[in-house]
């Protein structure tokens, strides 16, 4: 649900994936195409992303205690005999003390909710630049910037309704028969011994093989299964807050053609902004829709609330909160405006036509020290009970929890179901995802038979 309603883009791992949402929205104009236009905001700066390998663009000061950091992380890998125990000093083997203290550690905390030092670092895979010490010290002595880099450097995004609409479509594609909305597709108990599902609205659905994608701590509790249950107490997660904010006005020159943002420092609640208007054009009202002033910027009120012309643009935000992060909830709409005036992505007497919020319990499992001690245990208990627990919070890995892969997570269980074909996805995350896997695609139809199973 956070990927439908946040700013998430897609960016594939597989062939099969996209020719599923190629089939629901098939018209070259369903879609956007974009190149990534990202930056770290950091004293006053827009530094590109990613931050470590953008060294050169920092104050003076700055770049010393990086490069240093930098140098004395290659020479210390040279050495080096064990591996890093968590995410923490993963960060300084990497890439030293001064990236570490400047952004890594601050950033990470705003998106995660925990401290590094309690996460693991086995996760990581595509999904942190590793700097190259030459490189960076070679950009900074010629005040170049790094290229793009990463797997969303490129991406696309449907022309309406979000990224909801990707998947509004996909389901037009299943007979209406087939599918299940509101408390007719809610759970509430899972009988694991009678193998019986009941719904919100009272109904049952008998089952042989259950693929859930219910948050798997939900999941054993609507089992009632209290051994399950205390298991799944080892993992932790963090809650997202979703805030929009409308304006009226042309888009900023200084804001142009940015895509999202990151802000790692502790004038604004929120770790990344998104300019959701950038997207397609129709993520905002158009030009002619008269909209009424709803407040200031700084606070004030409007002068005159008759509703008025665009044009308009639009800014999406995300925060982080758990146990080890509180949130002001209340007055977090007030705080993430004050944040974007900080920030300099909006100013004072900006006027707001609209604004969102939404918290999701559920936001990003989190890579925790504990967390594949628990996993180990519990995804196969439950899979000797015949289910089989997967999604991004499902199988609770965040390596192998973007849209793509909780796509086909559910694909590859269906498949091991049938055939015992390995999935990948949920065994492999590293080979998913340094590669394109093109092996399968939707017109030729299942190709469990093809893929590579466990020996008997």
């Amino acid at each position: 649900m956070l990927a439908v309603l946040s700013g998430h883009v897609i960016f594939s791992h597989y062939t099969y994936f996209d020719d599923c949402i190629n089939e629901a929205l098939p018209k070259e104009d369903d879609w956007y195409e974009h190149q990534r236009v990202s930056y770290v905001r950091y004293k006053g700066l827009w530094v590109p992303y990613p931050f470590q390998n953008n060294v050169s663009m920092l104050p003076k000061e700055d770049q010393a205690n990086c490069l240093e950091g930098i140098i004395d992380a290659a020479l210390e890998a040279r050495v080096a005999n064990t591996k890093p125990k968590n995410f923490d000093e993963w960060i300084v083997r990497m890439m030293g003390d001064g990236l570490a203290n400047i952004f890594m550690r601050p950033y990470n905390y705003k998106v995660w909710a925990v401290p590094t030092t309690k996460m693991q670092c086995q996760w990581l895979g595509e999904r942190v630049a590793a700097p190259d010490a030459k490189n960076v010290v070679k950009n900074a002595v010629l005040g170049k910037v790094a290229g793009n880099w990463g797997p969303n450097n490129l991406f696309r995004f449907p022309a309406r309704d979000g990224t909801g609409g990707i998947w509004i479509a996909v389901a037009k594609t299943l007979p209406d028969e087939k599918k299940r909305f509101g408390k007719k597709g809610t759970v509430t108990k899972v009988d694991a011994e009678k193998k019986i599902v009941t719904m919100a609205d009272g109904s049952t659905i008998g089952y042989n093989k259950l693929i859930s994608t219910m948050n798997i701590d939900q999941l054993v509790e609507s089992m009632g299964n209290q051994e399950l249950v205390s298991l799944s107490k080892g993992l932790f997660y963090s809650s997202t807050h979703v805030i929009g904010v409308g304006l009226r006005g042309a888009r900023p020159e200084r804001i142009g053609d940015k895509c999202w943002l990151y802000f790692p420092e502790d004038n604004c609640p929120f770790y990344r902004a998104t300019i959701f208007s950038n997207y397609s054009p129709y993520n905002q009202p158009q030009a002619d829709v008269k909209l009424p002033t709803i407040q200031i910027a700084d606070g004030s009120k409007p002068s005159s609330n008759e509703a008025k012309e665009g044009p308009y643009w639009s800014i999406m935000l995300e925060v982080s909160q758990s146990s080890m992060k509180p949130v002001d909830e209340a007055n977090l709409m007030r705080d993430c405006i004050q944040g974007l005036i900080n920030t300099e992505m909006i100013k004072p007497g900006d006027e707001i036509v609209s604004t969102y919020h939404r918290k999701f319990d559920h936001g990003y499992p989190t890579p925790s020290l504990e967390r594949e001690g628990v996993l180990t245990k519990l995804l196969p208990k439950l899979q000797d009970m015949d289910i089989w627990s997967r999604g991004r919070f499902g199988s609770w890995r965040y390596e192998v929890g973007n849209q793509d892969h909780s796509f086909m997570l559910g694909v590859e269980a269906a498949d091991n179901i049938a055939t015992g074909a390995v999935e990948l996805t949920l065994n492999y995350p590293d080979f998913v995802n340094t590669r394109k896997n093109t092996e399968r695609r939707l017109a030729q139809g299942s190709l469990a038979a093809k893929l590579p199973t466990r020996a008997k």
